[in-house]
């Protein structure tokens, strides 16, 4: 619901005194048929708890014992001050003994309480986090790409933190609540159904006055998720684009930025704070006069001798105590709500459509694999936008023991073609399958991703050491196996000088190492993983011509029916490919060797001709900053 939805909200029925917006959503959807939803969503947060069932049940009942407890002893404290003034000591020590007793009693049942819903919150966390985990590695990537990633982060720690808190204690809660109050209320009653009344009718006046802070509350919960969603997903880029903003020498911008997201919330947080303390000041006079008024009462029995002093206390305390469940009973609807909107913000995660799998196909090319892959795509058409396809009715065939490159302009679709070959994709028209040496196709799936060994742009190192980082991909592989695939790649040379070898342990995103050096562990590593398929997304950028012909040379020697897919520019590898294939135009096509060195030829931009321009005046820049003075500028060369 919008903010201006939300201005526009009519209170009906008894919510007009309450004029609470909650209660006011509640009836509505019931209105509208959009409770529904409501019903679906914790219909699903309970899938979860289920489990749990007879451990909510128990924890109910302790709550129902511990609350009945709470009453007794202040009913027995009640008596025991009337023995204390009446000076009758024949049952004072037994009384004292029961209270105690029930004191304890009654701690010993809410520590259970606390640990009981500690425990499962902490159990239903952990099962949310792990399910929306599998489903969002599971998700396929073109619907989960439309997710940034702060608002997925938010989404797996604040949403499910929200659910987990709500999923197991809102029912039992709930009855105990109801429970207090109507056993409060019948307690005060059968005493004096005057006071009763007073408890009972000052608890919706008290709870009327506080719809603002509960409508600024909901407004403050969804103004907050949006806004760390949208911190989160800065923090993640900055921390991600690190070397990128330090080369650079731009940090004063993301600072400056930083400072202002801060800005926006100190703003916010202040102006709900300012808003709280007025409330608040308005609840505090307002409970104030009610609490008066039944001291007044109660003074006024105590004087004409109706009641006695114990009788006033346990009024007085019992009046509160209404007060304060009538509101916890309230109270649960806008938490009832707020699991409501976060349980819809993961579903809507978990309802992502999943990728193909046929385990049964994969296992059944395993058998056939031996006889050669052949990677085949026959009148694809894909594009991310209906209204512009990247390519159309284009054709793309590799076999065993064949190096294709595939060369584009920048964003021309090369990371399109290796998505679409790696089933991330799927065509909107045409096919990708993978055919056996027997001639059987296989539909390209998730499960035949364990024949292919993929290498994408970029860093793709993890913190730990650098046998961690190849062993993700292969768990069983001995030190040799490791190394063997860090001498083909030609990273050993290096690793081996590091102090502790493969052991040695790198930063996050693999800091200690240099591009060059990163790319050839993400190599290797792509090697050790032994498939049969090679998939190479400008793998060898950051290599120079020399290292980059000797790694595929060697990774061709190790092993001939290799099938090997790169997508790069670069003459060296071009003359190391069987098949050279081209993006331009809306198509893939393959091309000669020479057709792809006349096109990188003419792709070079022309030199420009040298104009005469007339020279700036020289820079007279100081070798160290000013002192501070009078003159000193707030900010020069020296500050970046």
């Amino acid at each position: 619901m919008n903010e201006k939805k939300e201005k526009e909200i009519v209170y009906t029925g008894i919510n007009k005194l309450f004029r609470n917006d909650n209660i006011q959503i509640m009836w509505n959807s019931l209105r509208d048929g959009t409770f529904r939803e409501f019903l679906d969503d914790w219909k699903w947060i309970f899938s979860y708890s289920k489990k749990y069932r007879w451990i909510v049940v128990f924890y109910t009942v302790i709550g129902i014992v511990s609350s009945t407890m709470s009453i007794g002893t202040a009913y027995v404290s009640r008596v025991l001050i009337n023995i204390i003034v009446g000076q009758q000591q024949e049952k004072l020590w037994l009384l004292v003994s029961v209270m105690i007793g029930m004191l304890l009693l009654a701690l010993a049942l809410s520590s259970v309480n606390s640990y009981i819903n500690a425990r499962i919150s902490i159990y239903v966390n952990n099962d949310i986090q792990s399910g929306i985990f599998d489903r969002i590695m599971d998700a396929r990537w073109k619907e989960l790409s439309s997710y940034p990633s702060g608002d997925l982060l938010n989404r797996f720690n604040g949403d499910v933190g929200t659910i987990a808190s709500n999923a197991i204690n809102w029912i039992p809660n709930l009855i105990i609540n109801i429970y207090t109050f109507a056993a409060t209320f019948i307690v005060l009653w059968r005493m004096d159904y005057l006071m009763a009344l007073i408890a009972f009718l000052s608890a919706p006046v008290l709870l009327g006055l506080s719809r603002f802070i509960m409508r600024r509350m909901k407004e403050y919960r969804k103004r907050v998720l949006e806004l760390n969603s949208k911190m989160m997903g800065f923090e993640v880029e900055t921390f991600f684009n690190f070397d990128m903003i330090k080369s650079f020498g731009i940090f004063g911008y993301y600072s400056d930025k930083l400072r202002r997201w801060q800005q926006r919330y100190k703003e916010y947080s202040l102006d709900y704070n300012r808003f709280e303390i007025k409330s608040n000041v308005l609840l505090t006079l307002l409970s104030s006069v009610v609490s008066m008024t039944a001291f007044a009462y109660c003074l006024y029995r105590l004087w004409t001798g109706q009641i006695m002093y114990g009788d006033m206390t346990f009024f007085l305390q019992q009046r509160s105590a209404l007060s304060n469940r009538f509101n916890s009973l309230i109270g649960t609807i806008p938490g009832m709500l707020n699991s409501s909107v976060s349980a819809h913000r993961i579903r809507e995660l978990m309802d992502l459509p999943r990728e193909t799998h046929d385990p049964e196909k994969a296992e059944l090319l395993a058998q056939q694999a031996g006889s050669g892959i052949t990677v085949n795509m026959r009148n694809v058409t894909f594009g991310y936008d209906p209204e512009k396809n990247v390519y159309e009715g284009s054709d793309f065939r590799v076999s065993s023991g064949e190096i294709a490159a595939v060369i584009a302009e920048s964003g021309g679709g090369k990371t399109t073609l290796i998505r679409l070959l790696l089933g991330m994709l799927d065509p909107q028209e045409g096919s990708v399958t993978l055919t056996s040496g027997s001639g059987d196709e296989f539909p390209m799936n998730a499960d035949l991703r364990r024949f292919i060994a993929y290498v994408p742009q970029g860093n793709t190192m993890f913190s730990g050491s650098i046998a961690d980082n190849m062993r993700m991909v292969n768990e069983n592989a001995s030190d040799e196996e490791v190394i063997a695939a860090l001498k083909t790649a030609c990273a050993w040379e290096f690793v081996e000088r590091l102090p502790d070898g493969i052991n040695s342990v790198l930063g996050e995103r693999g800091r200690g190492l240099s591009e060059g050096q990163a790319q050839r562990i993400s190599i290797a590593r792509a090697l050790l993983r032994n498939a049969p398929v090679l998939l190479l997304d400008e793998a060898t950028s950051a290599l120079d011509s020399g290292t980059e012909e000797r790694v595929l040379h060697n990774i061709m020697d190790s092993s001939p029916d290799r099938l090997i897919i790169l997508s790069t520019h670069r003459p060296a590898a071009l003359k190391l490919c069987s098949r050279i294939y081209r993006i331009g135009d809306g198509r893939i096509s393959e091309i000669t060797l020479e057709e792809a060195q006349t096109i990188r030829r003419d792709a070079e931009p022309e030199r420009p001709r040298a104009i005469p321009v007339k020279p700036l005046p020289q820079l007279k820049m100081p070798m160290a900053p000013p002192e501070k003075g009078e003159n000193h500028p707030d900010e020069g060369w020296w500050n970046t």
